[in-house]
């Protein structure tokens, strides 16, 4: 395998929106390796679109919330990059895999709380920790944060709270890896219809209509809006953009 090709490595790349980044990222020419916790199937299948669209791709099971795996992940991993590219390093990071939570402030439990950290925040920063010696010099990084964390509504205090700590965490890692030239962003999506936190957005017509009617372009944002955009901001075009929080939200709450 030549090495102009690129391998991204994207989490929770079986469905929603890492399922659409790791697609669009394989239309401009970059290998894939997608991680999913209990949707094999599903991960197979996105591999076996990254090899009709002319790459190569391989599926590897992660839980985000236990660090203590990581180790034996990074093995699993540097044995996929072995096996299928004959490589022992990989490109691109991206941060996506999560979980949803919906409970007014007075009434998240102590579980809840520590479950989306356990995801979110430590799981992002561990991980990333325990992956960084396998990355390449000049890599990329991006970290999947919300448009919750520059806007505010009931329901979400815990889940805005972890991203806003992705968003700090992006800048520091961004002025620390600086010196391997390796460029690290945070991509905020709005409110997307997926099966997230349940499906609401998709499922839910009165909440998809109200966020509809506070979006400047006037509908709730697709997968598809979203995938592409990560892989246009990790194209070479995008190279000098570092330490940002780029958000895609069709203009909510503007």
């Amino acid at each position: 395998m030549t090495r102009d090709r690129k391998i991204a490595l994207v989490t929770g790349g079986s469905r929603g929106l890492g399922r659409s980044t790791a697609l669009a990222l394989a239309r401009g020419g970059t290998d894939a390796v997608v991680t999913y916790r209990r949707q094999d199937d599903a991960a197979r299948q996105v591999v076996r679109e990254v090899e009709e669209l002319g790459g190569r791709a391989v599926a590897l099971a992660l839980d985000t919330a236990e660090v203590s795996t990581f180790p034996a992940f990074a093995e699993a991993l540097s044995a996929a990059l072995a096996r299928t590219w004959s490589r022992d390093r990989f490109d691109i990071l991206v941060n996506n895999a999560g979980i949803g939570l919906h409970a007014p402030f007075a009434a998240t439990s102590e579980a809840d709380f520590d479950q989306l950290m356990s995801v979110h925040l430590k799981g992002v920063f561990f991980l990333t920790q325990a992956l960084l010696p396998m990355m390449e010099d000049g890599g990329r990084i991006v970290n999947l944060s919300s448009g919750l964390t520059r806007f505010s509504l009931p329901g979400y205090a815990a889940y805005a709270m972890m991203k806003g700590g992705i968003e700090v965490l992006t800048r520091y890692l961004a002025k620390e890896l600086g010196s391997r030239g390796i460029a690290v962003n945070t991509f905020a999506p709005g409110a997307i219809e997926t099966d997230f936190g349940g499906g609401a957005v998709r499922d839910n017509a009165g909440l998809n209509k109200m966020i509809a009617g506070q979006t400047a372009l006037g509908r709730v944002g697709l997968p598809d809006d979203i995938g592409p955009a990560i892989a246009s901001l990790l194209s070479q075009d995008n190279r000098w953009i570092n330490g940002q929080r780029i958000e895609a939200s069709g203009g909510m709450f503007l």
